[in-house]
Parts: structure tokens; sequence; C-alpha cells
């Protein structure tokens, strides 16, 4: 018996291909089942134009026998069969597709597409095989023949006998070595959950030997047998593809379970079938809570991605941005243009359209959910919405508009949080900035003396509680053209009557603020007098783009910049200490002194920043007391 080379020429060429263009030897299995779907496929469209073929669909089934004496794994398909002109052109030319060129010659177009392309996936089996025997009888001859080859540098052909069409593979299985074992592929167990992984939507039941105990007959009670049943072990029918009037809420739950998405349920779900640019279906899912590693880097985004229900990968992380990168879901799409081992995309045109697609339905359907469902929509909130903001932030607030809509504070004159649209649509008509102030929590916000003269005002102050919010806002600028202002800003932006001191007030303490601005020579920018406060006798503010509490985060980041506030120390001319500082400005410099350093330690406290030298403060403090 003759044995005939490669047509690709090479031994190199096979082992690079059967080496290299895979990532996951597991793989093999995904590509010989798509294989065999094809020529079940292939037998449906003779079938639609030659009345000499019949296709009833629950007849075809592919099968899979794993014998772990003999090292043996076999595919077995009842579909079209090939030819030995076909086995010699599909086999024998490395990357050479007989799907491709059927799909070509027919102008197939519908849904009921062709899986492989490319001619590769056939070869992935030398990933785990020294040895591969195809059988295959075409429906088209009385004569059957054995393609059988080592991988190395060439293959044989000879008659054989086959009663029906279609093709039996057997896969040699490889010893194992020191660093390898290829056991595992002949384990029941393991070949069930590469099926379930990869092919459990091939629209074919795929069929298997399965070991399983059952009551032994004739035995006593509980006594057990372990007996060989076939189970068809895919599900073959994908819930994406069913009509959504058809499924429940349970349904989609079940799924998501299935799929191990999560271990709670999800919040929301999305039930997607577009028939655009570009075909696909999609579910996705909001989940309830934070998955235990969401805000770390060990974390991976991305959707899964199937081409015709065939898994290609396990998290695309294209098809979402980092903002939604919580959703969870899968894509199957039939337009795709995939690479020769189908675990790239070779174009992304096709992506990116999907990608936009769901972006903009994930963005309504939390729209929808924050106005028909506000509990669940806040739900979700407290565990993304710190994600959120942060996609406001990052790529240098690129994506504001997309987001801005979904962000929710707390607030000084509501109990629970709200959005920048309810603030905006309870502004007064006297108030051009929407107002808020920054702080470890709402009780910290709460007692901050810069939001008195706001307050006091009936103005309402959205409060930042988290290290991420004045950074987005910063980014975020405005909404509906009314721009954001802080509370501890140095200007307000208010009526100058209500906030500045006049000109006159300015002239005759200009010698006390000097000294004072002298005494805290590096600490601050400015002293000066404030209205702003009511019952607190002093506060700090910040002149510039950095706030006081953007610079606590940022000294607190591992790479410290030493990036620093402009502050400016305020003082309230109605409060008893401002006329201790006036006396002790024209009687006792020392005293000035002192009481000038611990003012500014008391709003270095009350902004939450750290004292400078705590033992000079307590030192301080008990020169008063004495």
């Amino acid at each position: 018996m003759e044995k005939k080379q490669f047509q690709a020429e090479s031994k190199r060429l096979l082992e690079m291909m059967i080496n290299s263009i895979y990532t996951q030897k597991e793989i093999f299995l995904r590509e010989l089942i798509s294989n065999s779907s094809d020529a079940i496929d292939k037998l449906y469209y003779r079938a639609l134009t030659d009345d000499a073929i019949s296709f009833e669909q629950d007849q075809y089934a592919i099968h899979i026998t794993a014998d772990k004496e003999k090292r043996t794994l076999t595919l077995i398909d009842t579909g079209i069969g090939m030819t030995k002109e076909e086995l010699e052109n599909n086999l024998g030319t490395i990357a050479k597709s007989g799907s491709l060129a059927f799909k070509k010659t027919n102008e197939i177009k519908d849904g009921h597409d062709i899986i492989g392309q490319f001619g590769v996936g056939f070869y992935s089996a030398f990933m785990v095989a020294d040895m591969v025997t195809v059988n295959s009888k075409s429906v088209d001859a009385d004569t059957a023949y054995k393609w059988q080859s080592d991988g190395s540098d060439g293959y044989t052909i000879e008659e054989t006998v086959k009663d029906t069409p279609g093709t039996e593979i057997t896969l040699h299985i490889k010893e194992n070595t020191e660093d390898e074992s290829f056991d595992e592929f002949l384990e029941d167990y393991r070949l069930k959950a590469i099926v379930k992984k990869y092919s459990d939507f091939i629209r074919f039941p795929i069929k298997m030997d399965v070991s399983t105990f059952k009551p032994k007959e004739g035995g006593e009670e509980g006594e057990t047998e372990e007996v060989q049943e076939i189970q068809t072990i895919n599900s073959m029918v994908p819930i994406w593809r069913k009509n959504k009037s058809e499924l429940t809420k349970e349904d989609y739950e079940q799924f998501y379970q299935d799929k191990r998405y999560g271990f709670d349920k999800p919040l929301e779900h999305i039930h997607l079938s577009v028939d655009g640019a570009v075909r696909y279906n999609s579910i996705l899912f909001i989940p309830e809570n934070t998955p235990f590693d969401f805000y770390s880097k060990e974390y991976e985004k991305g959707l899964e991605l199937y081409a015709n229900g065939v898994l290609i990968m396990e998290k695309c992380a294209d098809l979402l941005p980092d903002f939604f990168s919580f959703v969870k879901g899968m894509v199957d799409s039939e337009d795709l243009s995939l690479n020769i081992s189908r675990e790239m995309l070779q174009h992304d045109r096709q992506l990116k359209l999907i990608a936009k697609n769901i972006q903009s339905k994930i963005k309504s359907q939390l729209q929808t959910l924050l106005k028909n469902q506000r509990e669940a929509y806040e739900t979700f909130y407290q565990s993304f919405g710190r994600q959120l903001k942060f996609g406001v932030y990052n790529d240098y607030g690129a994506n504001k508009k997309v987001l801005e809509d979904l962000l929710l504070f707390h607030s000084s004159t509501e109990k629970g949080l709200v959005s920048l649209s309810e603030y905006v649509s309870r502004m007064k008509e006297d108030q051009s900035y929407i107002y808020y102030a920054t702080g470890e929590s709402v009780e910290r916000i709460e007692k901050l003396p810069q939001t008195e003269i706001v307050a006091d005002k009936g103005y309402e102050i959205l409060y930042f509680t988290e290290d991420v919010d004045e950074f987005a806002i910063k980014m975020l600028q405005s909404y509906q053209e009314k721009e954001f202002q802080s509370v501890s800003s140095a200007d307000l932006k208010m009526d100058e009557d209500d906030t500045e001191e006049s000109e006159e007030e300015k002239d005759a303490n200009k010698a006390l603020f000097e000294t004072m601005k002298s005494v805290l020579s590096g600490k601050v920018k400015d002293v000066r007098l404030s209205k702003r406060l009511k019952t607190h006798p002093v506060f700090l503010t910040a002149e510039g783009e950095v706030t006081i509490e953007m610079e606590k985060v940022l000294q607190a980041m591992p790479d410290n910049q030493h990036v620093k506030a402009e502050k400016v120390l305020e003082i309230n001319p109605n409060h008893d200490v401002f006329k201790a500082i006036k006396a002790a400005h024209e009687t006792d410099q020392e005293k000035l002194t002192l009481y000038t350093n611990l003012l500014y330690s008391q709003a270095l406290l009350i902004e939450g920043l750290p004292l400078e030298d705590p033992v000079e403060f307590t030192k301080d403090m008990c020169k008063v007391m004495v």
C-alpha cells in the first residue's frame, strides 16, 4: 500500500499547526465534533434538492466512544461521508476545507450555516493522538475508504468495509509523558465536560456510552451495578435561539446558574436577537452582587463568544467596555471573521458593531431599571456604582455622556440616593450651580462648616463619600449645562455680599492676616475673613483644580507625588475667636502665633487631614489651658 505525502509539504508545517495554532489540547474535540456536524449539515442541504435523499433530523447524531484498554477515542457521524478523492483533497491537503468549498458552491447564506471553514481543525487531533484513522463512505459511492496517518510525513488510503454513509474517526491516544497526561481524554467525565463547554449547542445529538449505576437485577435492596448506557450529552437547542415568549425568568436564572456566571441570581437579563449589518444572538446578565475579585487585578471581564453555537472564546473582553465589565453572558454570531484556529478574531469590524450595540442595550436596560425599579437599581448601584464612576473618569472622560444619567449620590435634602437629573429638576430659580461636598461619610459631611451658607440658601448639596466621586465630577464638569461647584472652593460663586469680605474689611485686617500668613508660611496660600460661616470659627477652602479631598486621595496612593491643594484659611468674623485673634495681634505676638497654629490645626481636623505635628499641637493646647 502506497504512502502518500501531504500536499502541503513538510512535517514541519504540520508540527507548527498542531503545536502552535491552538492554545489548549482539549480544543481537538470541539474541532472534530464541528466537522461531524458539518457532514450532517451537508447531507441536509443535499436533501433539499435531491429527492433520492430523505432527511429526518432525529435520525442523525454524533457518537463518541472511549476504549481505555485500546487507548482509542472514536467519533462516528451519520453525515454525507467522503469519497476517496474527497479524503485526499480534504485530509491530504493541510488547510484545505471541504466545508468552505461546499459553502461557496451552494451559496449558503441562511442561519443554518456550515461551521468549519478552514480545514485545519482535523489536524488538531494529532495534539493528543499518535495515529488517526478515518473510515468514510460517501452517500454518492458504494465503496468505503480508510485514511490513516501518524501525522509525521504522509498518509495511506485503502478500501474498507462500511455499511452506511458517514465517517468514523478513531484516535489512538498518546501515551503519558513526564510532562503531560493524555489519559484524561479517555475519561467519560472529562469528555462530557469538554462537549458541554464547547459543543453543547451543536444542533445534532452528541451521544456517548456513559458508565452509570443502576439497581442490580435480582440483587438485595440498595445493591447497584455499573452499566453502560447511551446518553445525549449536549443541549442542542441553545436558549438564546428560542423565542423570548417561550422563556420564563426561571429559565434565564437556570441558564445563569448552568453557565456558572455567578453564585447569586441575576438582577436583570437582556435577550437580544439582531439581524442587521451583523447578525447575532445574545443573552446578557446584570448581577446582583459584586464578585469577590471584581476590584482586583485577577478579575477578567468578557462575554462568552460563540460562532454558530460553538464556543470560540470563554471571555471576549472586546465585547464589553471596562465600565460595564460586571455584565455576564454570551454572544453567538454567524458573521464573525475568525482566524485559522477559530480561537481569535481575524477582523474586528463585526465585533465592534456588536460591542457598540451591546453597550447601548446595557445602558438602556439600566436606565429602565432606574426609572421603573428604583430599589432594584439601587441594589445594583451599591455593588457596581463605583465602576460607573471610574468609567466617567477613565480615558479622559471619553465615556462621560454614556454614564452621567446612571450616577447616583447622597443628598442633603433627600433620604436616599439621587440622580443628577433629579437634582437639576429641583434646583432653585436663582441657583446657577450644582453644589457638592466631600467627606468620608454622610454624617461627617453634614457637620462640615462649609455647607452652612449653601444650606441656608435652600440649595441642595450632593454628598460625595467615595474617593473616586470628585475625580469623576471634575471630568464631567457639568450636567445639563449646570457646572459643578464644591462648597469647599475658595470661590463659592455665590452672592459676594454673602460670602466675601468687603474692601473696607480687607484693609482693616490686612496687617493681621499678613502676620498669620507668615506664621503659616508654606501651609496656606492665604488667610481671609469669610461670611460663609455661621457657628464655626474657622475652616479651610481650596483654590485651583486640586481640592482638599483630592489631596487626601492622592496622598494615600502608593506612588504618592505629594500633590497638595492650595489651601486658604477662612475665619468667621462674628465668632469670639476672631475677637481674641485681633486682641492678640495688638498686644501679644506670641499669643497670636499660638492662636494661629491652633486654628490651622483645628481646620485640618475638620477636613480629616492629619496634623503635621501632633506633639506640638498638644503643647499648644496645654498653653491655652494654663
